[in-house]
């Protein structure tokens, strides 16, 4: 597309629908062919950290980190048959870490010139030597060996940047298109692309170099009865993944069906937009006429698109050590499984139950080489069987729990925010004999399938909690026989993941995402997926949502 077609495309969208919740749009908006422009030669950012790290040293600091980082996002925002919004935007700046009286300190700068970085890494050291004066107790770093001059590149095939804008927005209103002539009084459709290019530099003797892709599509379908005025709604099926634009080329072998009569498609490695889009309109229709559901136990077989939520509630959250031990509060409070909890050696979940935290998983959001502390990035068992075994750690931490190296899930959303723990990518490990959700269905004699995740809520201590899906069809001995509305299940943690029956084998095996996971005060976002199969737990209490009157 040429510039001028691109200026007038976007004037369309002049005070349209915004986002500025959605991570990664913190910066600068810029003509969307800037992005295209190549960022800084590796040996510039070599030298830029070296000067940081010298400053740093003269300074007085025993240890210090330099993240020099380039950000660009995209979104394109469409209704119906018009172009509502694109935003592209650019954000590039350093971050300096160091350690001076044992204790941290930190600051950033837009200023990127080794005049520049040497200032912010100077006044680090004045923040940390402050610090210093009030803290109890020194900070004690995990062993780390330097990485010497290393890179990540996320393997993708083709750059969503480089793709022209027409053709992103011939794809969603083709999605439209296709949402409207199969029932929808409405639909939303979006977007998203994110690359960071991340350089890291450390006094332990690391230079890391990672160019990261991320690409989230997704839509919001609506159907209005306009006789009655009621009204529903479904929202897409797709995962954010860490790949490229490659992503939206779907591909037969990609699609995962959920059990017969279900009418619910998964998509694996590649995502069919169209298909869902019509599929979502045809459902959101149906849900007009749907059952209301009883309340009551049932055995509920669960979709990885609505799992990977309960995973991240219910799991992912409450081992970060951090809220473990007190330290982290924010969104939703600390976690019921303390060290003193761990050390009782209670089951977490059923013996099915083997979750696993893994950075390096190909497509995840999550994928990278080394976290933003130069520690390379593994894959460690959180549950195994059922008992809780490992925590989420970075490098300040491993010896609370009396380890010697940092998991490698220290991270900052940009430059300009200082890294902490984050999560991982935290998946449910597949089952290891074979099972279909097909032949998963057969053995359930009064359930629910559930696909899609929904509103939820759970408490402070990541204990009690309540999970909506998407889309809802009863099972009654072994089959599918109609849609529901209205579910929801409620349950604790032990009690949920002790119900677990049976996990789907690796050939269901999919990945749920969340572009913008938050943490902190002040906030920060960060993209994470988790994968699983499809699984089934047992008599889990279920409730009916619907507003009676």
């Amino acid at each position: 597309m040429k510039r001028r077609d691109f200026v007038g495309l976007t004037g369309l969208a002049a005070g349209a629908l915004w986002l500025p919740a959605i991570p990664g749009f913190a910066g600068d908006v810029v003509d969307p062919l800037r992005l295209l422009e190549p960022g800084l030669d590796v040996a510039v950012k070599k030298r830029l950290a070296d000067a940081a790290l010298n400053a740093a040293k003269a300074a007085g600091a025993t240890y210090a980190d330099v993240r020099i980082g380039r950000y660009l996002n995209q979104g394109v925002f469409t209704r119906e048959k018009q172009v509502q919004n694109i935003v592209s935007s650019e954000s590039f700046g350093a971050g300096v870490r160091v350690l001076a009286g044992g204790t941290w300190g930190f600051a950033s700068t837009n200023t990127v010139t080794e005049a520049g970085i040497a200032k912010a890494a100077q006044l680090a050291v004045q923040i940390a030597k402050a610090n210093s004066k009030v803290q109890k107790e020194q900070v004690k770093l995990a062993p780390q060996k330097g990485q010497g001059e290393v890179s990540w590149k996320a393997p993708i095939q083709r750059n969503a940047f480089e793709v022209p804008i027409k053709e992103k927005v011939d794809l969603l209103l083709a999605a439209n298109a296709a949402a409207m002539d199969n029932g929808a009084s409405f639909v939303n459709s979006v977007l998203f692309q994110v690359n960071e290019q991340k350089y890291f530099a450390s006094t332990d003797g690391s230079y890391i170099d990672q160019d990261i892709h991320r690409i989230f599509p997704t839509f919001g379908v609506t159907v209005v009865d306009r006789s009655s005025g009621k009204f529903r709604s479904r929202q897409a099926l797709s995962s954010p993944m860490g790949l490229g634009y490659e992503y939206l080329s779907p591909k037969a072998e990609d699609k995962l069906p959920g059990p017969q009569g279900s009418d619910v498609i998964g998509y694996r490695n590649s995502y069919d937009m169209l298909e869902d889009a019509a599929r979502a309109a045809k459902q959101a229709k149906q849900k007009l006429t749907a059952k209301s559901v009883t309340a009551g136990k049932y055995d509920l077989v669960l979709d990885p698109h609505h799992l990977g939520l309960t995973i991240h509630e219910s799991v992912g959250h409450p081992l970060e050590l951090d809220r473990v031990l007190g330290y982290e509060a924010n969104y939703a409070g600390t976690s019921f499984a303390t060290l003193e909890w761990k050390a009782k050696n209670q089951p977490y979940g059923s013996k099915q139950v083997n979750i696993v935290a893994d950075k390096r998983q190909p497509g995840s959001l999550g994928a990278v080489g080394w976290d933003d502390e130069g520690v390379p990035t593994k894959e460690w068992m959180l549950i195994d069987q059922g008992k809780l075994v490992d925590y989420q750690k970075i490098r300040d931490q491993a010896h609370i729990v009396n380890q010697q190296e940092s998991d490698g899930c220290c991270y900052s959303q940009s430059w300009q925010d200082v890294q902490f723990q984050r999560m991982p990518n935290v998946s449910l490990k597949p089952g290891t004999q074979k099972l279909s959700v097909d032949e998963m269905v057969k053995n359930v004699d009064k359930g629910i399938y559930i696909a899609g995740n929904g509103s939820f809520s759970i408490d402070q201590q990541r204990y009690n909690s309540q999970f909506g899906g998407q889309v809802f069809y009863a099972i009654e001995k072994g089959r599918i026989t109609e849609m529901l509305e209205d579910v929801a299940y409620q349950t604790n943690t032990l009690e949920f993941w002790g119900s677990c029956a049976a996990v789907c084998d690796a050939s269901d095996y999919r990945f749920a995402g969340f572009f913008n996971d938050g943490k902190g005060q002040p906030s920060q976002s960060s993209a994470v997926s988790h994968g699983s199969s499809t699984t089934r737990f047992n008599a889990v209490n279920v409730i009916n949502t619907a507003r009676k009157i």
